[in-house]
């Protein structure tokens, strides 16, 4: 199986596409168990491959018949092959990144041809999208081209190219160019999508636009094709980034497929022995690989404009590597547990408060000292539910999911417009007395403290104002990276949300030095509220979190010693 050889070492691959190959080896070894309720169906898969094989590639100088790569067959038959219990395709959307002419567009055309004649759904509509009119037609036109060239097609289908429409005359299914600039709007019900180009988009407009049209249906899917591009404040980049946490397992999203072919971090992207990892199809084409030598020979000796293009454009390559990720997703991933509140009953700990200045999240973090030098973090967030469906959009994560699973409390005091700091406080008691949590202090971002220490001192523990400065969180900051890295950091595999928070994290230095964490640079939507509360309890647990220490004399000498009293 390809799977297997790439995930053994076998097949050449970068990081991303083998944890792909992968994930797909761990379904297969869970599929239909409880908890995952999903069966792997080879012959669905082989369904569309086989129909695929009977296609013929029109451009050229010959016609000759389409034959697939591995690669190609794994990413086209994969998200067909999966079925949950009712008999329904698993898979409703779909990520893949690739450099550029490695047929990604190619592939669409392949699922949207066979959707619309084979899929089993009769008057059913499917778009090819992207910004702009010319861009939304490349998918169009390699559906076009495969049925020019085939008289068994031309059969099926009837092309009308003054409309940029093709109807399968069976099933009369439409498959139709759509573009932003040409309306694309909200209200567009389709089984299947094309989103092409997504760099070039400038939100997330177009995609939630066409995604939420498919609530309805019990099978849809949306394929979003892309190379990557230079903007890094940008829809395409916090989608990449997403999907790069799911396959790294530090959240899930069962349906979502998801690939992407690039260099890995120290690949020298002039070194041809790397290129197939982000050119797999490009380095068994002669005249394409040639091409590719010559590109990179020009960037390398022009540098500026030219490297930045073929990093991005030739090597699938965000336009810089970044060495500013606060905590890498593998490190985080090893300390996953099974592991709740119930494991913690009667224990020491030391909470962490991050509150908002208004709409945002505000997160409360827990840290328990284990018997093993260990420590265990739990966290739990509110958002006014008049932010809650606003921030599932702009944020790009599944706050209402969350809601639901009970990481997160929505608030609907104050109009359900600003979070209730009552409900924090409440949280807290109902913690301390359920699992007779011993309190050992509380640390809190002084930022829109006012009016609620208050009610935090009637908990009757020691407080401390967490200045949020490099120069006081630096150690705390710096240590519990470590800490997490040596796999002695714990938390509930369960809680995607400070997963999602702590890989947002990223790091901050001041002019000596000195670290703390923050959002990516202009990615407000990043959000990393729970991983600010854990260092915020870190650093209580770290400077007071000896046996027999007195907190509030440790704190004291603590705060002499940096200066700040």
């Amino acid at each position: 199986m390809y799977a297997e050889k790439v995930a053994e070492g076998k097949i050449e691959a970068c990081v991303p596409h083998r944890l792909s190959c992968e994930r797909h080896l761990k379904d297969l070894s869970r599929q239909g168990k409880t908890d995952f309720p999903y069966v792997w169906h080879p012959e669905k898969s082989e369904r569309i491959l086989n129909y695929a094989e009977m296609l013929t590639v029109a451009e050229g100088a010959t016609p000759k018949p389409v034959k697939l790569h591995d690669f190609q067959c794994f990413d086209v038959g994969v998200p067909f092959g999966w079925l949950n219990r009712e008999g329904k395709r698993r898979i409703r959307r779909k990520y893949k990144s690739v450099s550029r002419q490695n047929g990604k567009t190619f592939e669409n055309g392949i699922t949207a041809s066979y959707l619309a004649a084979f899929g089993g759904y009769n008057f059913g509509r499917l778009f090819t999208a992207a910004t702009k009119k010319r861009q939304a037609r490349i998918a169009w036109e390699e559906i076009q081209k495969f049925i020019k060239i085939d008289p068994d097609l031309q059969e099926l289908f009837d092309v009308k190219d003054y409309k940029s429409l093709i109807v399968a005359k069976k099933t009369n299914c439409t498959i139709e160019a759509l573009s932003r600039e040409s309306g694309l709007d909200d209200g567009f019900r389709s089984i299947f999508c094309s989103v092409d180009e997504i760099h070039q988009h400038k939100d997330n407009g177009i995609y939630k636009a066409l995604y939420n049209g498919q609530a309805s249906l019990d099978e849809a899917l949306i394929s979003m094709i892309t190379t990557r591009g230079k903007v890094l404040n940008s829809f395409c980049r916090e989608m990449d980034d997403y999907c790069l946490q799911i396959l790294n397992g530090t959240t899930s999203a069962e349906d979502f497929f998801v690939d992407i072919y690039t260099l890995d971090k120290d690949d020298d992207p002039f070194d041809e022995s790397v290129w197939v990892k982000s050119n797999p199809h490009i380095v068994t084409v002669p005249a394409a690989l040639d091409q590719l030598r010559r590109d990179a020979q020009t960037a390398k000796a022009m540098g500026g404009f030219e490297l930045s293009d073929y990093l991005t454009k030739r090597q699938n390559v965000w336009c810089e590597f970044s060495d500013n990720q606060y905590i890498q997703p593998s490190y985080w991933a090893q300390g996953a547990t099974n592991k709740t509140l119930e494991d913690m009953h009667g224990r020491k700990c030391y909470v962490g408060l991050d509150l908002s200045s208004g709409g945002d999240l505000t997160s409360l973090a827990i840290i328990f000292p284990l018997d093993d030098n260990k420590i265990y973090v739990y966290s739990h967030s509110f958002i006014p539910s008049k932010r809650l469906e606003e921030h599932v959009v702009t944020d790009i994560a599944p706050y209402d999911i969350w809601a639901a699973s009970g990481l997160l409390t929505v608030t609907d005091a104050l109009g359900g417009i600003k979070n209730d700091y009552g409900f924090i406080i409440n949280h807290l008691k109902e913690l301390k007395d359920r699992y007779e949590l011993q309190f050992q202090g509380i640390g809190y971002d002084p930022h829109n403290a006012d009016g609620f220490l208050g009610e935090l001192e009637k908990i009757g523990v020691p407080l401390l104002s967490v200045t949020q400065s490099a120069k006081f969180l630096n150690d705390s900051t710096v240590d519990f990276a470590l800490e997490v890295e040596a796999g002695n950091v714990l938390y509930d595999a369960k809680n995607e949300l400070m997963t999602w928070s702590v890989v947002n994290a990223k790091k901050t230095r001041n002019s000596f030095g000195e670290i703390k964490i923050d959002k990516e640079i202009n990615a407000r939507h990043k959000r990393i509220d729970v991983a600010d509360a854990i260092i915020d309890a870190h650093l209580l647990y770290r400077k007071a979190g000896g046996e027999g220490i007195n907190l509030e004399t440790a704190m004291q000498d603590y705060l002499t010693q940096m200066g700040w009293i």
